[in-house]
């Protein structure tokens, strides 16, 4: 019997489609058979990019009424994320989305409840959960190389200029939400990853140096977990260097530094940090976004029948962090609780 085919429709046809499109080509039991665009000639350029010879469709209604399609790969602006997954969702496709997944708590909740409902498979295109180094870190702390995580911090530091190609989508509250929820989710969903913990409170403060965002471009925030860790997060759009993402962590034997570990654990007569060669997340290296390795995981959830580790449902608790750290922000930097109500 010949290998099982599903369908995939790419709405929305900016940059990171184009990303998420040349995986897809690589992955031997799907084909894209549509790409969408309220522009219909963005969409005919990214389909001639790819060398397809595909539908071209303008809306997500047109979409879902293809039956061949089985998977629903959202890349729309951030403020329509959570509407498509719904929509989607509802019509009874799987659905990849790009980070944001929502831009309010109402929405979040929706679009999660949509499908546990719908029961199809719903992943969170947190993209760095795939990159070499953060799985290494990943897999060092499962093993205990560094005993017991009680400090954990990540940085997103990535200027975004005026001549952005998304621009005036990213400068916006409306349609970027914030900065933790724009681009920050990558290090609080990387901190929740790697401490496979909760978060219970909050607090922030930002700076608009420029003024040139809606919304404060420049946030830390600190976090504490439920088994007692700290963390720090911060996020940097207004910031004059390139992009980097950073993580640190400290445990009663060892610690983490990028791709450096010191640990009594692993090595007792250590005199130095010893580095991992690998792919750092701040690399111009391809996988530094390695989407590849993160739809060729969605394809086998969906084969297999399993939960991905960064479902929605998952990605749900990364989100509701960053909300929790807009609100601080919005109360001068007071505690906020989680779960928000």
């Amino acid at each position: 019997m010949a290998d099982p085919q599903l369908g995939v429709a790419i709405h929305g046809a900016g940059w990171v489609a184009g990303a998420h499109g040349r995986s897809w080509l690589k992955q031997s039991q799907v084909r894209i058979i549509s790409i969408s665009d309220v522009d219909r000639q963005r969409a005919e350029r990214l389909a001639s990019q790819l060398g397809l010879q595909c539908a071209i469709r303008e809306s997500l209604e047109e979409v879902l009424a293809d039956p061949a399609v089985d998977i629903v790969d959202i890349c729309t602006p951030s403020h329509l994320h959570a509407q498509h997954g719904i929509q989607a969702a509802q019509a009874g496709r799987h659905i990849l989305v790009e980070k944001p997944i929502a831009l309010t708590l109402s929405e979040l909740r929706s679009l999660r409840e949509m499908v546990q409902q719908a029961g199809v498979k719903g992943m969170a295109s947190f993209v760095l959960r795939w990159n070499p180094m953060l799985e290494t870190i990943h897999r060092l702390i499962q093993s205990g190389a560094i005993g017991r995580v009680f400090y954990a911090e990540a940085d997103y530091w990535h200027n975004i200029p005026c001549t952005h190609h998304a621009w005036p989508l990213h400068s916006k509250r409306a349609t970027a939400g914030s900065a933790m929820l724009l681009a920050g989710c990558h290090a609080v969903d990387i901190l929740r990853w790697l401490l496979a913990d909760e978060a219970e409170e909050v607090s922030a403060v930002g700076t608009n140096p420029t003024g040139r965002f809606e919304y404060p471009p420049n946030v830390v925030a600190w976090i504490r977990f439920r088994g007692g860790a700290v963390g720090k997060v911060s996020v940097l759009l207004d910031c004059q260097m390139p992009y980097r993402f950073q993580v640190e962590l400290a445990g009663t034997e060892g610690t983490i530094w990028q791709n450096r570990i010191w640990s009594s654990r692993l090595f007792p007569c250590q005199s130095g940090w010893t580095t991992v060669p690998t792919v750092l997340p701040d690399s111009a290296d391809v996988q530094h976004h390695p989407f590849d390795a993160e739809i060729g995981h969605f394809v086998q959830c969906i084969l297999e029948d399993q939960e991905s580790h960064c479902s929605i449902a998952d990605a749900y608790y990364s989100h509701e962090v960053c909300l929790a750290i807009d609100r601080s922000l919005a109360q001068g930097g007071q505690p906020v609780r989680l779960p928000l109500e």
